[in-house]
């Protein structure tokens, strides 16, 4: 870890005073164990040659109340979140802190979740829900940060997702540094140079799906995240469905705090990223910004975000033999 963010961290005292003390939550673990509700019976897993899913990602704001900046309540907002989420088939979430229990209880149809690291100021946020077998969980902390994104160990996770017999996607759950001030945005092109590494070096001829709160804008200037397309073929799910393919020009001028008043064919700073490799066809075919989707009965939004979700197919390439010797490579 710089000195720079060690001395960030040490600075921010108070502010984590006040989360240890509005924690709700004892529960605190490393986070890398799979949680299989189907008791490591995969007998339903089919030696299939294509098929298809649903992905989503959601930041479900699950700071402790007295310091979110979400409108709802936050444990009933984050328990009807759980039972929405049930509609898709991987989920990744950001700000799974303090309401865990809310959003892991009542959902009987992800039977592979990762394990949570805890509330504030323990826990990353960063959870795995899915209806495959997942395992190889792996966290990493940023080695960079500003402000209140060092009180918690913010970073990205790695699963390996089985969605058939013999068939495995990489899939990368992140959120980087937030605001965008020079400094924090200094911090975030840090955040995405670390993850774009760690994908070449552990992910290297697999599949991929990368999806998670980014922090950040290929519109806006000081922010990098054209690399992960560019030093690792992945592709923009948003791009390729509802911009034609292009990226925004990027301005100096700080973007408006405004993701909840966004549409579909705006960029927002929640982003589903994919690619293929040359065993497996992977392709996005849809992409949803879901403003509507995850509101209360008032109509406010049950976070201070809105998620984003993509269709997925995939088939195996034509002449492969698809097997053992074609797993995809484990960390």
């Amino acid at each position: 870890m710089p000195a720079n963010c060690r001395n960030k961290r040490f600075l921010s005292v108070w502010g984590l005073f006040v989360l240890v003390l509005t924690c709700n939550s004892t529960e605190r673990t490393n986070g890398s164990t799979v949680i299989d509700l189907q008791m490591g019976k995969n007998s339903f897993m089919k030696n299939e040659t294509r098929g298809q899913f649903s992905a989503i990602s959601y930041n479900i704001a699950g700071l402790p109340a007295i310091i979110s900046s979400a409108k709802t309540p936050r444990a009933s907002s984050i328990e009807a979140i759980g039972k929405k989420l049930q509609a898709f088939d991987i989920v990744h979430v950001q700000e799974d802190f303090n309401y865990h229990t809310q959003l892991y209880d009542g959902d009987d149809v992800h039977n592979y979740r990762t394990e949570t690291k805890g509330a504030v100021p323990f826990g990353d946020g960063l959870n795995t829900l899915s209806k495959f077998p997942l395992s190889n969980v792996v966290r990493v902390n940023w080695d960079d940060c500003t402000g209140a994104d060092c009180l918690t160990p913010k970073g990205f996770s790695y699963t390996r997702i089985q969605v058939a017999l013999n068939v495995f996607i990489d899939f990368y759950n992140a959120h980087s540094n937030a605001y965008n001030t020079q400094p924090a945005a200094a911090a975030r092109r840090e955040n995405i140079k670390q993850l774009s590494k760690f994908i070449r070096e552990h992910s290297a001829g697999n599949a991929v799906v990368l999806m998670g709160d980014l922090n950040g804008r290929y519109g806006f200037f000081y922010d990098n995240i054209q690399i992960l397309t560019k030093e690792n073929d992945l592709q923009d799910a948003w791009i390729t469905h509802k911009n034609s393919g292009k990226m925004p020009d990027a301005s100096k001028v700080i973007p408006l705090a405004n993701i909840l008043n966004l549409s579909d064919s705006s960029e927002t700073i929640d982003k589903i990223f994919f690619r293929s490799s040359e065993t497996l066809e992977l392709r996005a075919t849809s992409y949803s910004f879901l403003n509507n989707d995850f509101n209360n009965e008032e109509g406010l939004p049950l976070s201070d975000h809105h998620p984003v979700s993509a269709q997925f197919s995939w088939q195996v390439k034509t002449g492969v033999k698809y097997g053992s010797d074609h797993l995809a490579k484990a960390l």
